[in-house]
């Protein structure tokens, strides 16, 4: 790796006056040369992210709890169109300043203070990256045995838990994410590039499949919400709502604070801005729809409702089980490495940048995905999936607060490179660690601290403001957050 001083006058100079513990070459100011994603290149990054099984089950929930599927289908819509505008502020400074998550972070919470909400950022995609490559694995896992006859169906091995073809296929899913990370984030792009039709097409050919097997989509799409006047929950529909309009904006909470990661090399805001509204808000609504109406027609295909499309493609037969399951092993790449493995890769680099480069950092993501054994991660968590969702937005909602009410109200967009690098630089603050923005933080995440012990069930009950408060967890955060930094910091430069 070079040194600061090797790569002298790269990145406008910024190199010159680095720190060695601040520095690398994957962590620099993207170059001119290196502006190259298109507003193509960034709508197929998020339909290959938008694709997966996570989005296709993600009305379901909503269902469940009684709203009809056009219900469903509007609030992940708006949930998406409200984090898009985070995603499109904070990508901003990717495109204008050329830089990733963690060296903006350092402008708020400091040169040593970025590294907390860095790895807070990186720690999340670390769960979902082992519980996506599990996904794959299983679709694998499926295929092999279609084929062969169940040639590869053993028992469950001793503290595995699973048996030994589910775990080669686990790291043979897991091995095409190394592939990837092997060559850097332009394989990412070309991947997520070519991918992104190829996706839409198949759930569409899925959707086809289902409506004319079916002879139609079935009951589910014409029943009525469970909140009309004579429901079985009349009157309860804001309550439904709000905290599943939470969950939607925490679904990409956590890409709506990386999301430079990508927009670094964009070639122009219009690139990142027309790219971010192309492709999440309509295809996440286009998917959710998919996962609905193919699932209102498994009842009537099949006997019963399968919201789990790799369950769902296993049931299938013939050569359909093979097409649809390779189309959801591409899909659950695309999604695993944009989503899962660029935060995490550079949170890691940001620690220890002489050390650790975008590929080590990588390396430690995808070991991470295996050591936490996602399969029983599943066992425990997959029921909880919108505790989980409002849960981390509890934790993501006041670091894009802080980082929104910095870029946008307190630096006017301006930035020093130099000093994003320099230890005793402008963004050193106390000892590299910004006290408002800790303090803002604190503040932000700790209104939302009874409502997530509640609904997590480590105590009993709370008073019905905190359960009230904390189905807002994300707004809540991210304003309480915003506006305590916005006065702390501007009273620290008067």
């Amino acid at each position: 790796m070079q040194s600061a001083n090797e790569t002298a006058g790269y990145a406008g100079g910024v190199a010159d006056s680095a720190s060695d513990d601040l520095w690398n070459e994957d962590l620099a100011p993207a170059r001119a040369e290196d502006k190259t994603w298109s507003w193509q290149n960034i709508s197929g990054l998020w339909v290959g992210m938008v694709v997966c099984v996570p989005t296709y089950m993600l009305a379901a929930g909503l269902v469940s709890e009684g709203m009809a599927w056009w219900q469903a289908v509007l609030t992940v819509l708006l949930g998406n169109i409200i984090v898009l505008v985070p995603m499109m502020a904070i990508g901003h400074a990717g495109t204008k300043h050329g830089i990733p998550f963690p060296v903006l972070l350092r402008s708020s919470f400091g040169t040593s203070g970025a590294k907390l909400p860095a790895m807070l950022r990186g720690l999340v995609a670390c769960g979902w990256f082992g519980i996506q490559t599990w996904v794959g694995g299983s679709a694998i896992y499926i295929i092999v045995n279609t084929l062969t006859g169940d040639a590869i169906t053993g028992n469950p091995m001793p503290f595995l838990g699973i048996d030994a073809g589910q775990f080669v296929c686990f790291l043979l899913f897991w091995a095409m994410h190394v592939y990837f990370i092997a060559r850097g984030t332009e394989s990412i792009r070309w991947l997520e590039t070519y991918a992104a039709p190829f996706l839409i097409l198949m759930g569409l050919a899925l959707l086809a499949w289902a409506y004319f097997t079916a002879g139609g989509f079935g009951e589910m799409l014409s029943s009525p919400s469970q909140f009309i006047p004579g429901g079985a929950k009349d009157g309860q529909f804001w309550s439904v709502f709000w905290p599943g309009l939470t969950a939607m904006v925490g679904f990409w909470a956590t890409l709506a604070l990386n999301i430079p990661d990508f927009t670094r090399f964009a070639r122009s805001q219009k690139d990142q801005f027309l790219g971010q509204a192309l492709g999440l808000p309509l295809p996440m609504a286009l998917f959710a729809f998919i996962g609905v109406a193919v699932t209102s027609a498994t009842v009537v295909i099949f006997g019963e409702a399968i919201w789990d499309p790799v369950a769902l493609t296993g049931r299938m037969g013939g050569m359909a089980v093979i097409v649809a399951l390779a189309a959801l092993i591409i899909a659950t790449l695309t999604t695993n490495l944009a989503a899962n493995v660029v935060a995490p890769a550079n949170g890691f680099s940001n620690l220890s940048p002489s050390r650790i480069s975008f590929k080590m950092g990588g390396y430690l993501t995808a070991g991470i995905g295996i050591a936490i054994m996602p399969w029983k991660l599943l066992e425990s968590t997959g029921a909880y999936i919108f505790t989980w969702l409002i849960g981390y937005s509890a934790l993501l909602g006041p670091v894009a607060g802080i980082m929104m009410a910095d870029y946008f109200l307190i630096r006017k967009t301006r930035l020093n490179h130099a000093d994003l690098f320099r230890s005793d630089g402008q963004y050193s603050y106390r000892n590299g660690w910004n006290p408002a923005a800790l303090i803002a933080f604190t503040l932000g995440v700790l209104p939302n601290l009874p409502g997530f012990l509640h609904v997590a069930g480590f105590i009993d009950s709370v008073p019905l403001f905190f359960s009230t408060l904390y189905t807002y967890a994300w707004f809540v955060g991210l304003l309480i957050a915003g506006g305590v930094y916005l006065v702390l910091m501007r009273n620290r430069t008067r």
